[in-house]
């Protein structure tokens, strides 16, 4: 007869978790020496995961009944409702291993029957209440229910739609469970289950014919004749949100085969079907929880995506709340969290000024996009360390995506870690930023291996070196659709200038930037006085300009806006100034003074097509001898013509005379 297994042989410290090492060597030794009989407990080695990724990973092969999470020691165990289900979990673990966090776990019988763990010790409750709330969930996903499914079609998509999108935007009318993607007749679609029906109502009465962009990306929504879905993979084109672990699609033929035959054996892969409505074939079956590929890491993913009632404002009227990112909190906090899944709102609308020998062919057809292979942070090296702070790389690398973090590192500090909203803004910085000068220093940057950037831990002083920019009002790109999208250029000698008081005059702006460099030339805009063009002798100068004077304040309420410009001052010339230089060209009048333009006369010469301009003011008798040319011109043209038609008559009259004789 097997013994039981006690939570509290561990719980020597109070929390559950045991400060022995001694108890789980002994344990692991026994597993690799003597071949241990099947039994409903699972033995999980090398797991570094939360009580909910714990359950999670359990779930798709029957019912787990108990569980203790042995974090410190990177052990777990699982009891299920029957031994065939442990069989099925420790088969499959073995033949592919599932890694979580990184790291690979190791499955194997337990040499327990079954777990008993103290109710009392508030880590044991805190992991029922995960297990009872992931179990539910899990359930209602399986089960599912009547106008549980929505099937949205998306007209006019301009911009890309991610499943990250369509999950911030339902999940504000109830809790998502899963999504999948597909593409039919060229138009793209979703098949979204909700937990309840009333949600998917909500959603479907408040989101239908509303538009994800400004004018773009309308959302048509009609209820499924299905029940449920149904998840293979978890991807950029599919999700289950109560299964994180699913692989992403990445296995062998084999693989997938040795998959469906488990599943089919366990009672999980119920018959595929195709609706008469809905013409999408389907694979009903739900996939076991780890793929031999490496799945992204659940660390730095921000659980949770529920719009904010006063988050309407931002979109027309759905675009995605670009709060709540939190990348220090790990994708278990929340039992509806993913950790594929991104909790920041999706890529932003086109973006220009990408050099277009770094596209692809299909970037070079549409050159206002740009993929992403890399994260969201990049490493900037080779700073100047006496003159580069935190705040200064924030205004610098901010005019090409919301940044939300930099660190300077304390034991290099000529580098520096900068973590943007997204992956795109972080390449479109890349692409602009690398190599140039800045502070007399030529900086390179790079992408980093990180996909967040550690904040100090609290209690400890990093000397100001690491700042969290992520509710910064500065931000250009909070609004997916922003006009800031389209005036993204690399770093040149010609600033652009906004938000400019109208009191405000040129003298003012240029004692603002000489302090940074020789100024070339400036200009306010012609039929706006709020916006202006500085050019900077060198790239250089006009960099350290817009650091320095990036939100500088010039009124009460008036913060100045700063950005590299694309334009030329050889092509902002205005008429009005050609047509000055044309006056002074031509009429050179030395006379007048310094800054006096003459007073030009336009009059008729004896020919009334040519039209002359003259210093001086015509005198009458001159008018006069013009009007009489003029007048007497016309009378002899009129007798000439006269004469003309007379000769013209009489030969005629000739000419009948004598054709009749």
């Amino acid at each position: 007869m097997k013994r039981t297994f006690s939570g509290d042989e561990f719980d020597t410290n109070g929390d559950g978790i045991g400060n022995s090492n001694s108890q789980i060597t002994d344990i692991n030794k026994k597993s690799r020496s003597e071949p241990t009989l099947p039994s409903r407990v699972v033995h999980l080695r090398n797991i570094e995961a939360s009580e909910l990724e714990v359950v999670q990973l359990g779930l798709p092969f029957g019912r787990v009944t108990n569980f203790l999470n042995l974090r410190k020691k990177s052990q777990a165990f699982l009891e299920f409702d029957s031994t065939e289900s442990a069989k099925q979990m420790v088969e499959y673990l073995t033949s592919m291993p599932a890694m979580i966090n990184d790291r690979q776990v190791f499955a194997q019988f337990s040499n327990h029957g079954e777990l008993r763990t103290d109710p009392t010790n508030r880590t044991n409750q805190q992991a029922h209440v995960a297990l009872a709330q992931a179990t539910d969930l899990y359930e209602t996903a399986q089960k599912g229910g009547p106008n549980c499914v929505l099937r949205v079609s998306i007209i006019n998509m301009l911009y890309p739609v991610t499943i990250d999108v369509l999950h911030q935007i339902f999940s504000k009318f109830g809790t998502v469970l899963k999504i999948i993607t597909f593409t039919k007749n060229d138009k793209f679609q979703a098949l979204i289950q909700l937990k309840d029906p009333t949600g998917a109502a909500q959603a479907k009465l408040q989101l239908h014919g509303q538009n994800i962009y400004n004018g773009c990306c309308t959302l048509q929504i009609e209820y499924s004749k299905l029940l449920s879905l149904t998840v293979k993979y978890n991807n950029d084109k599919s999700r289950d949100y109560t299964n994180p672990t699913l692989p992403s699609g990445e296995g062998t033929m084999s693989q997938q085969t040795e998959l469906d035959r488990m599943h089919s054996s366990a009672g999980l892969l119920p018959l595929q079907r195709t609706t008469s409505n809905e013409d999408y074939r389907y694979d009903y079956f739900t996939a076991a929880v780890a793929s031999r590929g490496r799945p992204p890491s659940t660390a730095g993913i921000t659980p949770g995506y529920d719009i904010p009632a006063n988050a309407n404002h931002l979109m027309s009227p759905l675009q995605p709340t670009p709060t709540a990112y939190n990348p220090m909190v790990g994708a278990a906090a929340s039992p509806y969290g993913h950790p594929y899944a991104s909790a920041h709102p999706p890529p932003p609308p086109p973006i220009h000024g990408l050099p277009p020998t770094h596209l692809q062919s299909q970037q070079q057809q549409n050159p206002h996009m740009i993929s992403v292979q890399n994260g969201p942070v990049i490493l900037v090296s080779n700073l100047n360390e006496d003159m580069t702070t935190p705040e200064s790389l924030f205004t610098l690398f901010g005019v090409y995506g919301d940044v939300h973090r930099v660190k300077i590192l304390f034991n290099k500090k000529d580098s520096a870690l900068i973590q943007y909203a997204t992956s795109q803004q972080a390449a479109v910085a890349h692409q602009n930023l690398d190599h140039i000068t800045m502070f007399g220093k030529q900086i390179r940057v790079s992408f980093s291996k990180h996909q967040f950037v550690q904040m100090p831990k609290d209690g400890t002083s990093d000397m100001g070196l690491t700042k969290d920019f992520t509710n910064s009002p500065l931000h250009r790109f909070k609004k997916p659709g922003s006009k800031n999208y389209n005036n993204i250029f690399p770093p040149g000698t010609v600033l652009h200038l906004s938000n400019i008081p109208t009191e405000t005059n040129e003298e003012e702006i240029r004692k603002i930037f000489s302090q940074y460099g020789t100024i070339k030339r400036f200009k306010f805009f012609e039929k706006d006085r709020k916006m202006a063009l500085i050019e900077m002798d060198t790239i250089e100068q006009a960099i350290a300009a817009l650091i320095n004077t990036h939100n500088y304040r010039l009124a009460d309420s008036m913060h100045l806006r700063v950005s590299f410009s694309k334009s030329k001052f050889s092509k902002v010339l205005n008429y009005t100034e050609r047509l000055q230089s044309r006056i002074h060209e031509y009429n050179p009048y030395q006379s007048h003074g310094a800054g006096m333009i003459p007073t030009i006369w336009f009059r008729y010469d004896i020919m009334p097509i040519t039209v002359k301009y003259t210093e001086h003011r015509q005198k009458l008798y001159t008018f006069i001898t013009s009007i009489c040319a003029v007048v007497g011109g016309s009378f002899t043209v009129a007798s000439i013509i006269d004469s003309l038609v007379f000769s013209t008559r009489e030969l005629f009259k000739k000419f009948e005379m004598g054709k009749l004789t």
